[in-house]
């Protein structure tokens, strides 16, 4: 068997606790730490049979599950803005008596960022997506993708 802690090969482990884990190290990695119990000392192999080949398979598993990286934008719903969205930004904002100044101070914007948007020469991040539609109590999202 194999020192967990240094990985030589040795026939006799000796079971220690090191900062709280349970090791079964090598008589010269005992020094690490606290031997926990003298007379349980392992010279058999691992358990074999179904129920240990069940546990292997599934730790296996989750390991690939753990590894495998997430597409954080496949999850996210397919909300596109919808065609005439500079218009509905302006005559919501016209609607509400607001400046582009005051709804710039409000959004927590530049002036010149409500002017593209109202332009169409600029298309919205997210999160201003969601701070417009907050403030001026309108979507300018579609409802459905656009195809």
């Amino acid at each position: 068997m194999r020192c967990e802690m240094c990985g030589k090969d040795e026939t006799t482990l000796v079971t220690i606790s090191v900062e709280g884990s349970v090791l079964k190290v090598c008589t010269a990695c005992s020094r690490f730490g606290k031997v926990l119990d003298t007379s349980r000392t392992s010279t058999a192999p691992l358990p074999k049979g179904p129920a240990a080949r069940e546990v292997v398979e599934t730790r296996l598993a989750d390991r690939t599950t753990r590894r495998t990286e997430r597409d954080l934008f496949a999850e996210l719903p397919e909300m596109e803005l919808a065609p005439d969205w500079p218009r509905r930004i302006r005559s919501a904002r016209e609607r509400m008596g607001l400046s582009q100044e005051k709804f710039g101070q409000l959004l927590n914007e530049k002036t010149s960022v409500i002017h593209k948007l109202e332009a169409g020469s600029m298309t919205p991040p997210d999160a201003l997506v969601r701070k417009i539609e907050r403030t001026l109590k309108i979507r300018i999202r579609a409802s459905e993708p656009a195809a």
